[in-house]
């Protein structure tokens, strides 16, 4: 299965999919991982809506919620010396059922961060902090 799965966006996945997908051993491979980019931290505000081709996208996460899961990922990925990508991505591998992340790259640096999340180990307090935020 291939559903938009992310901090974000988590509802419908979880709430109609998840348990189908546990009970039949479904490989679960997400799309829109880093949110259209919002997940990454590059939007704040609708001004930072031009930086990308993507950034029309992103205004829909840019709200309480939103900004409650981009600051706990600012904070985790403080502790590991990284990015909120990468913790982002690294939440999504710890995911029981989750297969494998699709997140796309346009720079080297991109795509180092998307490699850095593989071998980024969260403990289960940076998860709890990362899915009380994103709680919908």
């Amino acid at each position: 299965m291939q559903p938009e799965y992310n901090l974000y966006d988590l509802q419908q996945y979880e709430a109609e999919f998840e348990h189908i997908c546990k009970q039949n051993t479904v490989s679960v491979i997400t799309f829109y991982s880093l949110a259209s980019g919002f997940l990454t931290g590059k939007y704040r505000s609708d001004a930072d809506l031009s930086k990308s081709a993507r950034g029309g996208s992103v205004k829909k996460y840019l709200n309480g919620r939103g900004f409650r899961i981009v600051k706990a990922l600012e904070e985790v990925a403080g502790r590991h010396n990284t990015t909120p990508a990468s913790v982002a991505i690294a939440w999504l591998i710890a995911r029981p059922g989750i297969t494998a992340p699709i997140a796309s790259a346009t720079t080297v640096a991109q795509l180092n961060e998307t490699i850095a999340a593989v071998k980024l180990n969260l403990t289960g307090a940076e998860i709890d902090l990362l899915n009380t935020a994103s709680a919908y």
